[in-house]
Order: C-alpha cells, then structure tokens, then sequence
C-alpha cells in the first residue's frame, strides 16, 4: 500500500498517517513525503502535478513493481489519478479520500483552484513569490493559530494537537515555502480534471467522501455512473479526513473493496 498526501502548507505524510497505523502491522506500507514537504528535497524548483505523478511513477516503478494499492487524498488525488491514466499497469487499485475536482460544472471554484479554472495562476505565482516578500508572504499562512484554523476546518469534532505540532513543524524547515506558493496560486490543480484524468481511469478505484470545506463532489454520481472502474462510498458525519475521526469506518469500506477486486476482474 502507498499513500500519498494532500497538499498544503503544512501537508506530508502525517496526514494519512491513521492509515499507516493501522495496516503496517498487516502488509507492507509506504507514506510519501511528495517533493517540497515533509522529509523530501524543498528546493527552489518548478512544482507541477507532473512532477507528482512522476514522483509516485518513479517509486511504483522501482519499489512496489508488481502493483500497488495506492490510496491518495484530497489534491493527491488528482496527481495520482493523472498517474494511473499514464501507467495503469503499475497499480493494482486505486483509493481516492475526498478527491478535488469534482465539484459543480456550472460553478466557480474557490480560492486556488479557481485561479486555476481562470488562468490567473502564473501571475498570482509571480506575485505570491516575488524574492522580497515571498518568505514574509508564506510566514503569515504558516502560524499556529492559521495552520489550527484551516486544519480544524476538517474535523467535526476536536483536533488532533499532534496533528497541529507536525504540520507546524514541517512547514518551517529550510525552503518549506517553495511548493506550498505553487499551491496558494493554483498551479499544481488540473483544470477539468474530471475528464483528463479521472474519467479515464482503468484499475478498480473506491471514493471515500462525505462533507468538505473545501471541495464538493457534485460530479460524483456521474463520474461513477459513466465508468465500470469507479465506485464511491460515504463515510457520513466526516469532513475531508474520515481516516482521522472514523478510521474503523474507513479501513472497513477499503477492506472491502481490496477483497472485492479479485472476484470484479474474474466476473470482467
């Protein structure tokens, strides 16, 4: 199993690590820590989802060749899917936790990715990084009380400390804000990601998702109406991280779903 983080200014492998727990005792699991967080390389370099789906592509490849269950969250997902439609043949199936880019067609997005939708992402991003106020800029949005304030906005009831003391502590390292400004600026969100990517998905997938603050899932029904590959589930009274407050309920559906695979490819 390899899991892959959202992204934000506090983001890493710590935010799927309920998951971790509860099955590295069972099969072998990988966390990433995607380029620019967590303990991988945060140099000043250009951030794209490419460069995401890549990263995961290069450790299938070269770590888990036989196929692996990949279970990404929130804008992860989109870069894992983004992965799938380029190599299918490196996963064995594919788990998507309150996946962007699905929410209404006839309706803006929010904040990043409507910058993204819009076309305005390259300038926000020259502006967002400009060398004399690009750090200063980043140090307003990673305080304690801001990373508390959006981090409780996915949690129904109380908020993990612990989480708080990670996300602070990985979004100050040395070039901490280097990727999180491509993801202020929209850059790193798939405008109609639906359809490049998510509807051309080819390995049995499981969506887990009830209530966001921020992303809606409007599309869902149709996205897995139209495809033999896609099924959804909800995992109720959540808001975007179910594996923190309902793990039991999480790994229960993700269960399911893995032991359901064999018997779905023998009745294809």
């Amino acid at each position: 199993m390899v899991l892959v983080h959202s992204i934000n200014a506090g983001a890493s492998a710590y935010d799927l690590s309920p998951l971790f727990e509860a099955y590295r005792n069972t099969r072998p699991v990988f966390a990433l820590d995607l380029p620019g967080f967590g303990f991988s390389e945060r140099s000043p370099r250009h951030y794209s989802p490419q460069l995401y789906a890549d990263t995961l592509l290069e450790f299938l490849e070269t770590q888990v060749p036989g196929g692996a269950d990949v279970v990404a969250l929130s804008l992860g997902s989109e870069f894992a899917a983004r992965a799938v439609v380029q190599s299918p043949s490196l996963f064995h199936s594919l788990t998507l936790i309150s996946p962007t880019g699905l929410g209404p067609e006839d309706e803006k997005e929010r904040g990043s990715q409507q910058a993204a939708a819009s076309g305005s992402s390259s300038g926000l991003y020259k502006a967002f990084s400009f060398p004399l106020w690009a750090q200063a800029f980043y140090d307003l949005i990673a305080t304690r009380p801001s990373i508390r304030y959006f981090l409780q906005q996915s949690f129904v009831g109380e908020l993990p400390e612990a989480f708080v003391d990670y996300a602070y502590a990985t979004s100050h390292q040395p070039g901490a804000h280097y990727a999180p400004l491509y993801f202020i600026s929209g850059l790193l969100f798939t405008p109609d990601v639906r359809w490049k990517y998510y509807d051309r998905l080819s390995v049995p997938t499981l969506i887990l998702y009830d209530r966001d603050a921020f992303t809606r899932f409007d599309q869902l029904p149709a996205l897995v109406q139209g495809s033999q590959w896609i099924e959804a589930a909800r995992i109720v009274n959540t808001l975007g991280l179910p594996h923190f407050e309902k793990r039991e309920a999480t790994t229960q559906e993700i269960d399911r779903f893995l032991a359901s695979i064999p018997e779905r490819a023998a009745s294809d």
